[in-house]
């Protein structure tokens, strides 16, 4: 499975390409203006959304100014609970406490709930390295897995997939990797859905070790929550003999109390429905009830130092609805794959470039796709201000340099002087009236700058010229 981003073009490269393909946009403009009017007639329907919002925002930042205490407790109550926690500060070390604990068990294969941490890690790609298989059971991930392709949603992973794409998919994939597709199979959802049903039972019913993720994890008790929708989760958190769960330590609430907010915001947020239709609570191991042995893996992989950072470390409070790639103009047009992050869309601009970042072409560029027009944070149920943290990264990235900054830098300090000496300006203006017939349409340098705009004309006379003339 293609599911590293290394190497990836910079997203204005990547994005150029993307919108040419006339499939590609379609089968986003459709899914996205789904969701995103579903989702408006479901937050509508609650007369206390800006406070439960509030609520949302509140309890992630206080949760993250206490997170080592919080990380603490949640351990002790883990432990306490028959669980095992294990800590990782980077992907490589996650993924060899995920291997080395399936390798103990003695199997070679194991089942997989839907995970974005998984996938920022890349533990698919490192538990084939090391001989074991992962069967991803998520219907989107699914496509994904057998299409050797790339998620580019958080919620739909395959929403640049259409419905004749999949039945290609299942009909040329499916046999690779467990039971085949039915003969005659249509691209009708129903009988797509139940291709996915059949081709995945045996792997649930066979399988000794599951993985996850978590969407929360309650310190208080110790409890780990998954949210999904169509039961493949239920199963892969209850039939294996061994779970393991790679959450990130961003994801941690401290009471039940905090968890009630979430519980209402999350679905109508992502799924536009009034409650998750799959909730999966579990703690620590019961003595014949569910899997024997968990093991929870709390990942940092650049979150610590996101966290130092006052403007930045409000990307830490998303709970991965998608909301805000719904309503992403940028996103519609480009699709996720073109941010080459498992984290795509508004929200994948500000918190890969910071869990990653800005070394990379990719990740400088980032920061800088998207206009500005701030309907991510109107729509985002943890009120992250999306384009305040795309400013202050670009400051960062000015900041770092390079040889195009530093030129935009010295023309930006000599307008200044410019501008705060009027004789100098009036002569400028003066010189610019007079050799305008000879002005390029396309300066040279600046091709970054009219490539997509139009320099308007210089006029005849000044402003000021024509106030001393006229007004004087």
């Amino acid at each position: 499975m293609s599911g590293t981003y290394l190497g990836m073009p910079s997203f204005p490269a990547a994005a150029k390409e993307a919108v040419h393909d006339a499939t590609l946009r379609a089968n986003l403009r459709h899914a996205t203006h789904t969701i995103r009017d579903k989702r408006a007639k479901a937050v509508a329907e609650l007369a206390d959304w800006s406070l439960l919002r509030e609520a949302g925002k509140e309890i992630k930042d206080h949760t993250l100014r206490h997170l080592d205490r919080y990380l603490v407790q949640l351990e002790e109550r883990v432990t306490a609970a028959g669980g095992v926690v294990h800590w990782a500060a980077n992907a490589d070390e996650a993924n060899r406490i995920v291997a080395d604990l399936v390798k103990a068990t003695g199997e070679r294969e194991v089942v997989k709930v839907k995970s974005m941490a998984t996938q920022e890690i890349g533990l698919n790609e490192a538990l084939e390295a090391e001989g074991i298989t992962a069967y991803e059971t998520d219907l989107a991930e699914l496509i994904v897995q057998l299409g050797d392709d790339r998620p580019s949603h958080i919620l739909v992973p395959a929403i640049h997939r259409n419905r004749g794409e999949i039945r290609d998919i299942f009909r040329s994939r499916m046999a690779d990797w467990g039971r085949a597709a039915p003969d005659g199979l249509s691209d009708t959802p129903a009988e797509l859905a139940e291709a996915a049903r059949l081709h995945l039972r045996e792997k649930f019913l066979r399988a000794k070790v599951g993985v996850s993720g978590a969407n929360f994890m309650v310190a208080e008790t110790g409890t780990l929550v998954v949210f999904e929708s169509e039961g493949n989760g239920r199963m892969c958190l209850t039939l294996p003999e061994t779970l393991i769960s790679v959450v990130g330590i961003e994801k941690v609430v401290p009471s039940w109390r905090d968890l009630e907010v979430f519980l209402q915001t999350l679905p109508r947020s992502s799924t536009a429905e009034r409650m998750n239709p799959y909730t999966s609570m579990w703690t620590g191991t019961a003595d014949a009830d569910g899997p024997q042995a968990f093991h929870l893996v709390l990942l940092d992989n650049g979150r610590t130092d996101t966290l130092a950072d006052e403007v930045g470390r409000q990307a830490l409070r998303c709970i991965r609805c998608s909301a805000c790639l719904n309503v992403c103009p940028v996103y519609e047009r480009a699709g996720g794959h073109a941010y080459g992050s498992v984290y795509p869309g508004p929200i994948g601009a500000i918190l890969s470039p910071q869990l990653r970042g800005i070394q990379s072409d990719i990740d400088a560029s980032l920061p800088y796709a998207s206009s500005l027009c701030g309907a991510c944070y109107e729509v985002c149920p943890v009120a992250i201000d999306i384009p305040e943290v795309l400013v202050h990264l670009r400051e960062s990235v000015a900041q770092q340099g390079g040889k195009g900054h530093r030129l935009e830098k010295a023309a930006i300090m000599a307008a200044g002087w410019v501008l705060n000496h009027p004789g100098a300006l009036a002569a400028g203006e003066r010189l610019a009236s007079r050799t305008r017939r000879f002005h390029p349409a396309r300066p040279p340098g600046a091709g970054g700058w009219t490539a997509s705009r139009e320099l308007p004309e210089v006029p005849a006379e000044s402003f000021r010229d024509w106030w001393k003339k006229n007004r004087g």
